[in-house]
């Protein structure tokens, strides 16, 4: 009978293992659905900007307040997890702080945790009310409405739940060591449990109360990890984990750089090699003939959408935009939401056929609409300012030019223009001849 409870946190813990590497496995496969992209060049820059963007926070800092904040939770994060070894050891195999032989500074250890705990719990309140009473205008944007609007509140509730029960965890133990309960090792030092959870809990002086107290908070802290941890796939947090690879894979090219499109670049270059033969007949495409830009996202590449699970929908993009400050309809994380639900789409469609099986729709016209994509002026504000290097503008760029060379579906304006560059030589409805004819005016 000992036994049962290591048992059952034994299978607890296997099947949110295995329920996470399925849905890994899922992102990766939904990732390979984009086109193959080489992004292994320059590893030691790479490193470098992970580093720097992802592990150091390097662009949060732009904003001082939130950025101070985020540091406090993303720290909080990584290192009172470290705790989690402790906690899967004494699940498995019944000890109670195993790690407790380290002496003083295992003691320095959990005091330095109960205060990032405290400062964990502190920002995600600042967090909230800075949410949900001063609301923040880029939290209240159309795109975040439904689950995504409240998403953040679920992840900060439970960010305050799970560092809560760490906190009476350890004001309990930290009574029960001094009733000298059985099993309860006198270890850790408890700066903020001490006055925060144990002076309430020590009123209580029944050691098999405080003990159901104690390990229920260390089963929901246990368990909360487990949930959070597959709760991830569905949620923006999914960030947590991509944004070193996404930082890793980022452009380390000037940022308003476009690319060209191989095949278009080869034409020309052809157009322009003198010892080319201008009657002979191009060679014929292996395959199908290549989509000039992205119709949907099997037109992107891997990067790109990388990009869009990544997205932390934090809005710093489309509070940068230009094209949305002046009431245009495109909003650059919409642009990475809306691709990330169509990819989300199109997996639950090979999960139900075993493969893709066409449902009309594509993520041009059916998810983001030529307004929002014209009215980018390519500024690249947007990538700019993403904290994890996302690149909106890139998918922006390529749905465009599936618009213009696909479809011929670009603004009369823009018609024009390229009318004219192709008569003209110039964007301008003027004969070559005729130029100069203001300098005579």
């Amino acid at each position: 009978m000992n036994y049962i409870p290591n048992v059952i946190f034994a299978l607890i813990m296997i099947g949110s293992l295995w329920f996470f590497s399925q849905n890994v496995k899922k992102i990766i496969r939904n990732i390979k659905l984009g086109k193959k992209i080489d992004r292994f060049d320059n590893p030691s820059e790479r490193w470098a900007t992970m580093s720097k963007v992802a592990l150091g926070q390097g662009k949060m800092t732009v904003r001082p307040v939130a950025g101070f904040l985020h540091i406090i939770v993303y720290v909080g994060f990584l290192l009172i997890n470290i705790e989690v070894i402790e906690i899967i050891i004494d699940g498995l195999f019944g000890t109670h702080r195993v790690l407790s032989f380290m002496g003083g500074f295992y003691d320095a250890m959990i005091g330095f945790f109960e205060i990032l705990a405290f400062g964990v719990l502190v920002s995600c309140i600042i967090f909230w009310i800075r949410r949900n009473v001063i609301k923040v205008q880029r939290f209240w944007k159309p795109e975040m409405k439904d689950f995504p609007k409240e998403d953040a509140n679920y992840i900060l509730f439970m960010e305050v739940a799970f560092m809560f029960a760490l906190l009476t965890m350890n004001g309990a133990d930290q009574v029960l060591q001094q009733l000298g309960a059985e099993h309860y090792v006198k270890a850790g030092s408890f700066p903020i449990s001490s006055w925060l959870t144990a002076p309430i809990l020590s009123s209580f002086n029944d050691i098999t109360f405080l003990t159901i107290v104690e390990r229920g908070a260390w089963w929901f802290h246990v368990i909360g990890i487990f949930f959070f941890l597959n709760y991830l796939y569905y949620s923006k947090h999914l960030h947590i984990i991509l944004a070193f690879p996404n930082t890793w894979f980022s452009k380390l090219e000037p940022k308003a750089e476009f690319t060209n499109l191989e095949s278009v670049t080869n034409e020309v270059k052809l157009m322009m090699d003198p010892n080319a033969d201008p009657f002979a007949a191009p060679a014929e495409p292996a395959g199908e003939p290549e989509t000039f830009g992205a119709k949907d996202i099997f037109d992107l590449n891997q990067v790109q959408l990388l990009n869009a699970y990544t997205c932390t929908e934090c809005g710093r993009c489309t509070s940068e935009c230009p094209a949305n400050l002046t009431g245009k309809k495109l909003s650059p994380r919409k642009i990475m939401m809306d691709t990330r639900d169509r990819i989300e789409e199109v997996s639950k469609n090979i999960d139900t056929n075993g493969k893709f099986v066409d449902d009309g729709k594509s993520l041009v016209n059916d998810y983001i609409t030529p307004e929002e994509l014209w009215a980018c002026t390519s500024c690249n504000a947007c990538t700019q300012a993403c904290p994890v290097n996302i690149d909106p503008l890139s998918i922006i760029v390529d749905l465009r030019r599936y618009l213009v060379m696909e479809q011929s579906a670009a603004p009369n304006e823009l018609n024009m223009m390229m009318t004219n560059v192709e008569n003209n030589g110039a964007p301008w409805q003027f004969n070559n001849a005729d130029r100069l004819n203001w300098a005579d005016e």
